[in-house]
């Protein structure tokens, strides 16, 4: 596993350091972090168009991190995975992720979004990259709850066309020797691991079908997190190293009561301020050979910034396992050959 790296879109701002590239990433190398997420989505961060079709861009962008003290781990284009699936209960929501010009044209807004896609793909591969992280986009997240009970059919019809729309995008990415990895999150088509799955299925178990694994929206959902690295090991290419807590209370649940997210009792906090067991989870990852990259995604409703920076990094070079090339106990295992096996063991010969 590599790291500390860090989710540039949280500290963007209008203000210096946070209004540029240089800016912000200079900012955030003086706290340790030696890796950078960069989301597609803003002009300041990445020309996405230059890096997708000129390798000179690509080339000077990375020396320009370089420079800086970093690389770069991943292109995030959560925003056109979103607008990919949007149900119209959400569309003038959504709106607000797209260009002006597109707003209000659902059709033309995923046609967008189809492209954004495309050339994060194409940049990824210019770059050097083996990974775009997104969102999968939502048709029926808002019949989460079954009341009223969403008809199978409706739910069915939801993901074929879902499995539609990426099953093209996922082969653009294996042309380029990419992996599409989902953010498994609510308000998502995709949010846990039974949804992943039946998207996987109608997809042919693509292998350029990844995940971004982040424990705390599981934690939030109340799924066994650590349990979850072990049965998906083998699609966990990349990781958002984010904590939550879930405090119990008596007027409010997981659902939030349309409260503002300091008064929730199920809320994004800093590292090591919420209830995700990252001893854990680093032990799962290492056991299972994770060997991507480790990235803050700060989203604390209590913290500043700043001091949500400046700890995240020692937090998580200090949560960082490199894992052993040998057990502890190696130089004590004496071979043996299939008779002293047997003598051992007191088997007759």
């Amino acid at each position: 596993m590599r790291g500390p790296a860090v989710m540039l879109s949280q500290f963007m701002g209008d203000a210096p350091p946070f209004d540029s590239l240089d800016g912000v990433v200079r900012w955030l190398a003086a706290f340790g972090y030696v890796g950078v997420q960069v989301p597609i989505h803003d002009g300041r961060l990445i020309d996405l168009e230059r890096a997708a079709t000129d390798d000179a861009y690509c080339r000077d962008y990375r020396a320009r991190l370089a420079d800086l003290g970093v690389e770069i781990t991943e292109l995030a284009a959560h925003r056109a995975g979103q607008l990919s699936a949007v149900n119209p209960a959400f569309s003038e929501l959504n709106d607000a992720f797209a260009p002006l010009a597109l707003r209000g044209d659902s059709a033309a807004r995923q046609e967008w979004a189809t492209r954004q896609l495309r050339l994060a793909i194409e940049a990824a591969a210019r770059l050097g990259l083996q990974r775009v992280a997104t969102f999968s986009g939502a048709f029926v997240w808002p019949y989460f709850y079954p009341w009223p009970p969403a008809p199978p059919a409706l739910i069915d019809t939801a993901f074929a066309e879902l499995a539609r729309r990426w099953r093209p995008l996922l082969d653009y990415a294996e042309a380029h020797g990419v992996d599409l990895c989902f953010e498994l999150h609510p308000g998502e088509d995709l949010h846990d691991g039974v949804t992943f799955d039946r998207f996987l299925a109608l997809v042919d178990h693509h292998p350029r079908a990844k995940i971004l694994f982040d424990p705390s929206h599981m934690l939030l959902q109340h799924m066994d997190y650590l349990g979850f690295i072990d049965l998906y090991a083998d699609r966990i290419a990349a990781f958002h190293v984010k904590d939550a807590e879930f405090v119990r209370s008596a007027r409010s649940g997981v659902y939030g009561g349309f409260q503002d997210w300091a008064q929730r009792p199920a809320r994004f906090r800093s590292l090591g301020d919420g209830q995700v067991d990252f001893r854990g989870v680093f032990s799962r990852l290492a056991a299972a050979r994770y060997a991507g990259w480790c990235v803050l995604e700060w989203e604390c409703c209590l913290k500043r910034k700043e001091d949500g920076a400046a700890e995240g990094a020692p937090f998580i070079r200090r949560h960082m396992i490199e894992t052993t090339p040998q057990p502890f106990d190696a130089a004590l295992r004496r071979p043996v050959d299939q008779a002293a096996a047997r003598r051992i063991l007191g088997i007759a010969p």
